[in-house]
């Protein structure tokens, strides 16, 4: 047992001697090392293997330290102690620092490359100049060139009778309004022919390379060198070709005049073979065969010549081309004359970057620097061509509208500007997305930007998620508005089948809905919108929240406005044409907005009266009208002779066809119902149909006159009484009459 104890003391103290317990001061100083332990000599060593020995071989001994070392591997391990480590300081530059910082780094890069070309010139290792070997492969290269060029030259001569054929069937065809395919797929189709020309003096040319090459491994890389530019060149003359046409000017794409394209298809061809024979072939051949100084030098030269040459080309016809540029913007549409008007400022300058940029590459990389700039302007090019193509089609289209059939614009009246409206939006959109998608094209083509890693990965991948949800919820809004406003509007208006208008009162409810359902709509996109793109609108939302409930105390007039008109129109108190009084006002309905009511009177004034001002109204146009005519006839007069007057003109207005079909019923005659000193009041009444009660009185008042007139009744005229005059004076005599006793009339 106590061997048992022994061991397992042992196997506990040795991990423990590795242990140090954190804020537990020593007997020593802090900064001494624990002394390491001491190894146990051999003796020792081999009375430990012996007790081991002695514990496995007994079954009790044996299982007690199994359940031993059990105990141990399941006891929990110890926590360990936590380093502090102090946070790394990270040392933070102002704006200065980082520019001067990006221009040291190219500025280097830009010191180290003119370091390499200064070595190149003056540090090359020299080659020996073998003349013989040098003149054997030029004239195989010179050979082998000029059958390349010869052959070319006879078959392009050969299908120049083609290509006029071909132009002037599709010139003749284009005449003709409904055949404009002919005239494109004639050019595409010369274009393709002159790539299978090429093709095929490319593959002559490879078959002569190899029995030119006199065995030689230099000629052959020459020459290799010569067909490779000769296919690179040759395929941007044929671009050349295509737009200019020099030659054939019924293929020509473009309105050019014959002169100005040959000058500009032979400087750019010139230019073109100079900068690839020169930097493909030249170069590369003089480093070989002469040395890597020379050809340095060469190299210098060249580019030198081909950037003044280029710069000389670009302003001597700046005038020219700008002129140019700014009548093609003026015959083209808005769209594509803004970004051509742009252009025509700025095109030197783009153009004279181009040519300085290939200077320096060409200095440093001459070997690449060529492919990259043929093939970053070929896919510019080309970029340039589908976004141009595109945005064409999508102005075309925006140009053109929907025409819905004649029933179903009876039947939904704004539907069709609705439709209209949402395509010329979308198609806008679309179109300015072209030429972002492809501005980043181009800036990938020439290695400033990675597209398609920024597209696949990151905030490119992000950029297009949102852009689709976002289009999706404004493409959802916009239906949901347009079925919603089209079924209002469905019902707003009559159809084919003879359905009556809907009252005014359901007008203006109607059209108030159409503009609360706007408002809601709208306010919903925005919010939904805002937080696609990463806006939090739980501020915007309390702040709309709080800003509501200050305007709520600030404006109450405008709630009970609002509350006022709503009851109004639900109530079918008043519709837009009602005649209608409001306190002194009297006039007719215009408009009815949810905060007021505009109302005209027969003077041509017009109110807005808000509906809280509102307290009592009167609406002549609710059901029926009436008419309550009392006519003053005079006392003296016979009372059964003046009614029967008055039945006459009352039955003569029932006679009118036109005054017939304004009342309802028949009229009432009431008799006396009114007797004065000097008259008495006959009245008849009348229910008419709303607002036609005045028609009715006109008429009626014509009738009176003239039957009263005919029986002699006569109105009610003003009495005076004459008074004796006092007697202040003598008396008068007997020949001087006296007054009347009596008044007389």
């Amino acid at each position: 047992m106590r061997w048992i104890l022994f061991i397992f003391v042992c196997l506990l103290s040795i991990p423990a001697q590795a242990v140090t317990i954190p804020g537990v001061t020593t007997p020593t100083s802090t900064n001494t090392q624990t002394a390491p332990a001491k190894e146990p000599d051999v003796e020792q060593k081999k009375a430990a293997y012996g007790a081991l020995a002695d514990v496995l071989e007994n079954d009790a001994s044996r299982q007690e330290l199994i359940d031993q070392l059990r105990k141990v591997a399941t006891a929990p391990p110890a926590e360990p102690v936590p380093t502090i480590v102090p946070p790394t300081l990270t040392e933070e530059k102002t704006v200065l620092e980082n520019v001067t910082d990006v221009t040291r780094h190219y500025g280097e890069a830009l010191s180290s490359r003119f370091a390499q070309l200064y070595r190149n010139i003056t540090d090359a290792p020299h080659k020996s100049f073998n003349p013989q070997t040098f003149t054997n492969a030029l004239t195989h290269f010179l050979m082998l060139a000029a059958s390349v060029f010869g052959f070319f030259w006879l078959i392009r001569l050969c299908a120049l009778p083609l290509y006029r054929k071909m132009g002037q069937w599709a010139r003749r065809k284009n005449r003709e309004r409904s055949n404009w395919l002919q005239l494109p797929a004639m050019i595409v189709g010369a274009f393709i022919i002159d790539l299978l020309l090429l093709a095929l003096t490319l593959f002559v040319g490879q078959i002569l390379s190899d029995r030119m090459n006199a065995g030689s491994r230099t000629i052959a890389f020459q020459q290799s060198l010569f067909l490779n530019a000769f296919a690179l060149i040759e395929f941007f003359k044929a671009i050349l070709r295509l737009i200019f046409c020099p030659m054939v000017a019924e293929l020509r794409p473009f309105n050019i005049q014959d002169a100005g394209a040959r000058y500009w298809n032979r400087r750019l061809s010139s230019l073109s073979s100079l900068i690839g024979y020169g930097l493909i072939v030249a170069v590369p051949i003089i480093s070989n065969q002469v040395n890597v100084q020379v050809g340095a030098m060469a190299n210098v030269i060249i580019m030198l010549c081909i950037t003044l040459w280029a710069l000389y080309l670009i302003f001597r016809n700046k005038k020219e081309i700008t002129q140019h540029l700014q009548n093609l913007a003026e015959r083209s549409l808005a769209f594509f004359s803004l970004f051509i008007r742009a252009f025509a400022l700025v095109w030197h300058w783009l153009a004279s970057a181009y040519f300085i940029v290939l200077f320096f590459f060409s200095l440093f990389d001459p070997g690449n620097s060529l492919k990259f700039m043929m093939g970053a302007t070929l896919r510019s090019l080309v970029i340039i061509g589908i976004a141009a193509f595109v945005s064409g089609m999508l102005s075309r289209w925006i140009a053109k509208t929907i025409t819905l059939s004649p029933h179903t614009q009876r039947s939904y009246p704004e539907l069709q500007k609705r439709l209209n409206g949402w395509l010329s939006t979308a198609l806008s959109v679309a179109r300015i997305l072209t030429v972002c998608v492809a501005v980043m094209l181009l800036l990938n083509a020439w290695g400033l930007f990675d597209f398609w890693n920024w597209l696949h990965y990151g905030a490119g991948e992000k950029t297009v998620d949102i852009l689709i949800r976002i289009a999706l919820i404004l493409f959802f809004s916009a239906i949901g508005w347009t079925i919603l406003a089209s079924l209002i509007e469905n019902r707003l208006a009559s159809d084919i089948h003879g359905r009556p208008l809907p009252s005014a009162r359901t007008r203006t409810l109607l059209t108030l809905f159409r503009n609360a359902l706007a408002v809601i709509i709208s306010t919903i996109t925005i919010m939904i919108v805002l937080s696609e793109i990463g806006v939090n609108i739980a501020p915007l939302l309390a702040g709309a929240g709080a800003l509501g409930l200050a305007i709520s105390f600030g404006s109450q007039t405008l709630v009970k406005d609002i509350i006022t008109g709503i009851f109004i129109q639900f109530e079918n108190g008043m519709n837009t044409g009602d005649l209608v009084t409001i306190g002194p006002l009297t006039g007719t309905v215009e408009r009815m907005s949810i905060r007021s009511v505009g109302v005209r009177q027969d003077t041509g004034a017009y109110h807005i009266i808000p509906w809280s001002s509102i307290t009592t109204f009167a609406n002549f146009v609710r059901g029926i009208g009436s008419v309550v005519a009392n006519y003053d006839v005079d006392r003296h007069e016979d009372a059964d002779k003046a009614n029967q007057a008055l039945k006459d003109a009352v039955a003569a207005v029932m006679e009118k066809e036109d005054i017939r079909g304004l009342i309802i019923g028949e009229p009432s005659f009431a008799g006396i119902v009114g007797l004065t000193n000097t008259a008495f009041t006959l009245r008849v009444s009348f229910t008419t149909l709303p607002l036609k009660q005045w028609t009715v009185r006109f008429a009626l008042d014509s009738q009176v006159k003239k039957y009263f007139d005919l029986a002699n009744i006569r109105a009610p005229v003003q009495t005076y009484q004459v008074l004796p005059a006092p007697v202040n004076g003598p008396v008068s005599t007997a020949s001087e009459p006296l007054p009347p006793t009596e008044p007389t009339l």
